[in-house]
């Protein structure tokens, strides 16, 4: 049963009613549903406005939290088998992938620990010899609200980025993935975290509200579905909190007419099937030249057909379960969605028998795109024919994710100019990799994909307001 982690004390939670936490690899029950009182979650709010120190801390205050991260990246890569196992039994994605996500958590906490040293938190500002100063202040508390997508790595990303910041977290992870994010918070805690500096709470979207409403919290990090952001961003209105929203949506594919058939649907598939094709980011409407449609939904449906689709802690597993029942009936509802507006629906892959969420990755052919806007979040994939790259284009930005995009086609140079047409944040040309395209990559949400942004470069930033202070001058000219 997960536990909450408030004012420096581990407690058990309340359950929600009589739902349940299930296996998605078989539908038996884990543990009910947790959640966090209301008196409870009282108590995590005063004790993170209590927790709230303004002063700048200097070069020994840096050093000291940049040596604290060093430990927590220590303690996780000692549990990686464990936050893998937690991930592939919260997520279904198979553990050979979530193994390689796991091992990564280190190097993400040990990236913001050399942040701390090598960035300073205050600089003097040229001003003709007087002494002004920019300060990096945190925010203020942080409420941190996190999918069950990407259950231990986006809590440990953003709780490391809002910790070295400064900025008291209260992390709320979905109800759907508490164990991964309690892992995340014991390798905090077992680090020597101040007090104050991380709490941990639990519960569905009313436990979210209540906590992203409250005027204590001055800065919410959330990752999610659009309907929650929107609501999140009425209530941060209220007290104009600083917001970083990461919403998603369904991301086009533009196949030129010279892309390698090979290369095109080797990325296609990788992306619709990556951690079970359940990340924000992965591609979804593809809009290919009428000449290549036929042929690339034939090598799409003969690359699903030999996938092994399978228990999500099988050694051999390449894609696993839907995550959990609520996501399940969704996709079935997308399906059926495309199904009503044209589209032939292909699902070779082999199912195991073993009663849980399992779904064949699925090729979706020829439903208006136009119409096919909503966003599918799984194996899945819309193929729709266009006349012309400009009408891909069009279609494109006309309903944009304003997250990601991808462009396929064997002149590089044409292809990027392709994509720097499209409305997203990231354009990946030729592949659908998950790791950043660069070292000093960064992304806007631009549209419906949210608020803010992410990358190297705005990730602890995100968490500070800038604050000058300095010497006035009769001099200035106004």
């Amino acid at each position: 049963m997960p536990h909450n982690y408030i004012a420096g004390e581990w407690s058990e939670c309340a359950n929600a009613g009589d739902a349940w936490n299930v296996d998605p690899n078989t539908r038996e029950p884990v543990h009910r549903l947790a959640t966090t009182t209301p008196d409870d979650l009282e108590r995590a709010l005063r004790h993170a406005e209590q927790a709230y120190d303004t002063a700048p801390w200097d070069e020994d205050a840096r050093r000291e939290r940049a040596e604290l991260l060093e430990r927590v990246a220590a303690i996780v890569e000692s549990r990686v088998e464990d936050i893998a196992r937690a991930d592939a039994l919260t997520s279904g994605t198979p553990i050979g992938v979530t193994r390689t996500v796991a091992a990564f958590l280190p190097h993400r906490i040990r990236a913001a620990a050399a942040d701390l040293v090598a960035i300073p938190r205050v600089r003097a500002l040229a001003a003709g010899g007087r002494d002004v100063r920019l300060y990096k202040v945190p925010w203020g508390p942080a409420a941190i609200l996190t999918p069950w997508n990407g259950p231990s790595f986006i809590p440990a990303a953003k709780v490391t980025s809002a910790i070295a910041a400064g900025c008291p977290v209260i992390l709320k992870p979905s109800e759907h993935a508490p164990s991964s994010a309690q892992l995340v918070v014991e390798c905090f805690v077992e680090a020597g975290l101040p007090r104050g500096a991380l709490q941990l709470v639990h519960g569905t979207g009313d436990v979210g509200a209540r906590l992203t409403a409250d005027p204590r919290i001055k800065i919410v990090s959330f990752t999610g579905g659009p309907g929650a952001g929107r609501a999140i961003a009425r209530a941060a209105a209220e007290d104009f909190k600083v917001l970083q929203l990461e919403l998603g949506g369904n991301n086009p594919v533009v196949v030129l007419d010279d892309a390698d058939l090979d290369v095109t649907a080797d990325g296609i598939l990788e992306g619709m099937t990556k951690l079970n094709g359940q990340w924000c980011e992965g591609p979804g409407k593809v809009l290919a030249p009428q000449s290549i449609v036929d042929p690339l939904v034939e090598a799409l449906t003969e690359r699903i057909a030999k996938l092994v689709v399978g228990h999500s802690l099988d050694e051999d597993s390449q894609v696993g379960p839907i995550s959990n029942e609520p996501h399940f009936r969704t996709l079935d509802t997308r399906i059926a969605g495309l199904r009503d507006l044209g589209a032939s629906i292909h699902q070779p892959a082999r199912l195991p028998d073993l009663g849980g969420f399992f779904l064949s990755p699925t090729v979706a052919v020829g439903a208006d795109p136009a119409r096919a806007t909503a966003e599918l979040f799984g194996p899945l994939v819309s193929v729709h024919d266009v006349g012309s790259t400009e009408d891909a284009v069009r279609i494109a930005n006309a309903a944009p994710s304003g997250l990601d995009a991808y462009v396929f086609g064997s002149d590089t140079d044409r292809a990027i100019e392709v994509g720097a047409r499209l409305v997203a944040g990231e354009v990946r040309v030729n592949g659908a990799k998950i790791a950043d395209l660069g070292d000093d990559s960064a992304q806007s949400f631009w549209g419906p994909a949210g608020i803010g942004g992410h990358g190297p470069a705005e990730s602890v930033r995100v968490f500070c307001g800038d604050r000058v202070v300095g010497v006035d001058s009769p001099d200035l000219p106004l």
